[in-house]
């Protein structure tokens, strides 16, 4: 009767592990060092993606596959008896890609212009991916001093699409997938 009880206990805890998404069990990406400060006429913030590069992702991007993480941020005026006020909701991409003929790396980032940086350290490569420095959130004259605000921060690993015969040969691309929680700063101007 015990052994029994034992088998349908073991049984629940491998049908509730299997039933469980990937994502859930692999999620460790996590935002950090996220600042919210100011120049003379922006709003500037300043965050890193910690735990976005697994082994099978740098597997894939040495063999080329591109690959791009979204950073989206939003900045609200916080108000106690309406509905918070959006005062901007940005979404900026860092892509990177290898170069298996120069041996170098590129990476864009959206809100940069377009200007690629280049490099053949992976290891560089990975920090400039998963750092944003100084990004534009609003000017300034759109906040009002001495109001409360929220700047809300995630990133995400867009999702690759490939053909459909090589989701075949690289079924291993779902496996990469990443998701922060939301981080939020709350302050006042």
């Amino acid at each position: 009767m015990t052994s029994l009880c034992n088998l349908r206990t073991r049984m629940f805890f491998l049908l509730v592990l299997l039933f469980i998404p990937s994502k859930s069990i692999a999620q460790d990406a996590t935002l950090s060092n996220v600042i919210v400060t100011n120049t003379r006429d922006d709003l500037l913030v300043y965050l890193k993606v910690e735990g976005a590069f697994r082994e099978k992702m740098k597997q894939a991007i040495l063999s080329g596959v591109p690959t791009t993480f979204s950073f989206l941020i939003t900045l609200s005026k916080v108000r106690s008896i309406w509905k918070d006020k959006t005062i901007a909701d940005l979404k900026v991409f860092h892509t990177i890609k290898y170069n298996n003929l120069k041996k170098e790396f590129v990476v864009t980032r959206s809100w940069e212009n377009g200007n690629p940086y280049l490099t053949q350290s992976f290891e560089e490569a990975q920090k400039h991916m998963a750092e944003i420095d100084g990004l534009k959130v609003v000017s300034l004259n759109k906040l009002e001093k001495g109001r409360r605000y929220q700047l809300g921060a995630k990133a995400e690993l867009n999702k690759l699409t490939l053909p459909f015969h090589l989701h075949y040969v690289l079924f291993f691309v779902s496996l990469w997938d990443f998701e922060t929680d939301w981080y939020t700063v709350d302050f006042i101007y």
